[in-house]
């Protein structure tokens, strides 16, 4: 299964999320950038509002890609040990890394948000969208932070992701809604035709326009 573009995955993840449209305690939460892009499809055809939830990876040193951990913009921090034992990654680097990480969610949320506040969690029926998992350790670590802060549903909206990792995530989400699960694997943009880099400019045009 290939999509054409975000926007694309975004409309077919909300034609399998119908059921929610018109609920009224709903909140869809996309991760930036590109995640943004896809739930303000989901937003737009659920009839429901649309916030940005920031969660940076930690990447593996000279393998930024490689995510040995994630932090969530409350501070929650999720740290894959395994790895990290495996590559001899020090404590130092480890703190150093997530510090960073940490001082490019405020600038984010500063630049996104502006003066708006965040939107309550507690409650809600939450929908975090992404647009698409691969090790799954940046959405791991959102799905931990929104369940503390008590929403009355927490579905994970996703158009792509290995099983496994799926696998790992429906024990965190209330449901997961994902559309493919390929066994053969390797990058979340070769599912897609068109996998621009999303910009900051772009996701705040998407946050004011749902607004």
């Amino acid at each position: 299964m290939h999509f054409r573009d975000r926007a694309e995955a975004g409309q077919l993840l909300a034609k399998e999320l119908e059921r929610l449209r018109g609920l009224e305690d709903l909140l869809v939460l996309g991760i930036p950038r590109g995640g943004v892009v896809v739930a303000f499809e989901v937003a737009k055809k659920l009839d429901a509002p649309l916030d940005v939830y920031i969660t940076r990876k930690i990447g593996a040193p000279h393998n930024p890609e490689l995510a040995i951990g994630a932090v969530a913009s409350d501070g929650t921090v999720v740290l894959d040990q395994a790895l990290i034992q495996r590559l001899s990654v020090s404590e130092g680097y480890v703190q150093q890394e997530t510090d960073r990480q940490r001082r490019e969610i405020a600038r984010r949320l500063a630049a996104y948000r502006g003066a708006q506040a965040q939107l309550s969690l507690t409650a809600k029926t939450v929908v975090l969208v992404d647009d698409g998992v691969a090790t799954g350790a940046t959405v791991l670590a959102s799905l931990r932070a929104i369940r503390a802060r008590e929403p009355a549903q927490l579905i994970l909206a996703v158009p792509v992701g290995p099983p496994d990792t799926i696998h790992q995530l429906s024990e965190e989400a209330d449901q997961v809604v994902c559309l493919h699960t390929p066994e053969m694997f390797w990058a979340v943009g070769a599912f897609y035709d068109v996998f621009y880099q999303t910009s900051d400019g772009e996701v705040v045009r998407l946050l004011t326009e749902s607004r």
